[in-house]
């Protein structure tokens, strides 16, 4: 009898490092599936940003009334953490414990802070929505709660992606180091999309009991999910316990000059922040945007977010299979750079007339632009640390993303407001100020192709100066043969 379950398992797995992104990177000893577990982190992560950036954003500024420059400030709050990234991952480097895990730890830590946040969110938007006996509660505790339920969330993502990133790459050999860094960001895309598609599911009859169900499910799915994608991860070892007792302590502002002695490091920080600035300001203002400009409901502003998610994993996947083959990162971030510009300039036109049609070809776009210049910053990043310090290398680029995000975040929220100030006694349209901000981020994109392009051309050269040497040097070898007795 033909046994068809086994024929289809042998296909798939015959399939898998052909059509799934970074599947190669799998070995005997360390399977696919125990990757894709691991990746289980990146999901919740995906989860809480889609929760955040996406859905709470739109509830907080349409349905509640809470002004943008405020639910900017509170989606920027995790910005008072992310410069620590640089420290938590030097940190889980160096940690020293009696069973010589390193990540494990600290990865537990963040999940409890974003249960933590999760946990306080939902009281908090109860007093905002003046939902039930709540309606006599005074405002402030209802944004003071907020805030600190975004901060809690926040600091527990940052803390658990730079952690969990630098295990992923403990795991693998050094030449698939990259490979495995960009799975964990495909699943993480991935985590987005259902994210996003099950909220605006749950969502589509709205009320703020619903949506403290979804932040209670969210929280508890959190902590279920990291539990099982940090089992049997992290090997203990006392040997390297041991060992890391006895080795000499490197300050950490003593590593952080090394790696920035490395040739292209500052340069390549610098395009990260200007690049993830204009990419990021986008995120706070999209689904308002789609509501107020384009008549969009709740729940389709929220599944913005799944296509968005869904145009950068198709970055991620182009961008892989271009530096698996020794593509210069440099390149692919400037192309990605250059995508995000005609994105936002379809954005800004769906408002003028153009229609819901090329909104969403400019969001999709955006996101494609956003995956190429992630994955490729990211992989410049990783080449430039050493083995033992990729927590120290995945904590700058995350730094740097994650402030220059919140940064974006936070000044778009605020343009927002002071335009819509104007506006009231202009009486401009309701797209005007979205427009302006997109206009600020197309000019962000082209300034980190500016800082890119020197540096291709510098690359250029000395790579054709390489190449003429060493063809001088083949003619000089074929002119003057060496005898051989």
């Amino acid at each position: 009898m033909f046994d068809y379950r086994t024929f289809a398992t042998r296909k798939l797995v015959a399939l898998a490092p052909k059509y799934l992104p970074f599947a190669d990177v799998a070995t005997p000893d360390l399977p696919l599936s125990r990757l894709l577990r691991l990746s289980l982190f990146q999901v919740t992560v995906g989860m809480a940003l889609v929760l955040l950036v996406g859905t709470l954003n739109r509830v907080m500024i349409v349905e509640l009334s809470v002004p943008a420059t405020l639910v900017a400030v509170m989606l920027a709050l995790p910005l008072l953490f992310a410069p620590l990234r640089t420290l938590i991952g030097f940190k889980s480097d160096t940690h020293v414990s009696a069973l010589g895990l390193r990540r494990v730890p600290y990865i537990w830590k963040g999940t409890l802070l974003q249960f933590g946040g999760f946990a306080i969110m939902p009281f908090a938007l109860l007093v905002l929505s003046g939902y039930g006996e709540a309606v006599d509660a005074p405002r402030w505790i209802g944004y003071s709660s907020a805030g600190l339920s975004f901060l809690l969330v926040g600091a527990g993502v940052h803390m658990v992606q730079t952690v969990g990133l630098a295990l992923a790459t403990d795991l693998v050999r050094t030449e698939d180091q990259p490979k495995v860094v960009g799975l964990m960001y495909v699943m993480l895309l991935v985590g987005m999309v259902i994210s996003a598609l099950v909220f605006g599911a749950l969502l589509e009859t709205y009320s703020p009991g619903r949506l403290i169900q979804v932040i209670q499910g969210a929280a508890v799915v959190t902590v279920a999910l990291n539990l099982v994608a940090l089992w049997q991860q992290e090997p203990r070892d006392r040997a390297r316990a041991q060992q890391m007792k006895v080795t000499p302590k490197v300050p950490f502002a003593k590593a952080w000059a090394t790696m920035m002695r490395a040739p292209g490091m500052l340069r390549l920080l610098v395009v990260i922040g200007l690049g993830t600035f204009g990419f990021g300001m986008a995120d706070v203002l999209l689904e308002p945007y789609g509501g107020q400009a384009l008549g969009l409901s709740v729940a389709s502003t929220t599944k913005l977010t799944a296509l968005l998610a869904a145009g950068t994993l198709v970055g991620f996947g182009v961008a892989s299979c271009a530096l698996g083959q020794g593509a210069n990162p440099d390149s692919y971030a400037m192309i990605g750079a250059a995508i995000g510009i005609p994105g936002f300039l379809a954005i800004i036109a769906s408002s003028q007339g153009a229609g819901l049609a090329l909104f969403l070809a400019g969001t999709l776009a955006t996101g494609v632009g956003a995956g190429l210049f992630g994955h490729a910053t990211l992989t410049a990043a990783i080449r430039h640390a050493p083995r033992d310090r990729i927590g120290l290398a995945l904590g700058a680029w995350g730094a740097v993303q994650a402030t220059a995000a919140g940064l974006g975040v936070a000044s778009a929220g605020i343009v927002r407001d002071i335009i819509v100030g104007w506006q009231g006694a202009t009486g401009t349209a309701a797209q005007t100020p979205y427009t302006f901000v997109f206009m600020v981020e197309v000019v962000f994109l082209m300034l980190a192709i500016a800082v890119l392009v020197p540096a291709l051309a510098a690359q250029k050269k000395q790579k054709h100066t390489l190449g003429r040497r060493a063809l001088a040097e083949r003619n000089t070898a074929s002119s003057n043969p060496v005898e051989v007795p």
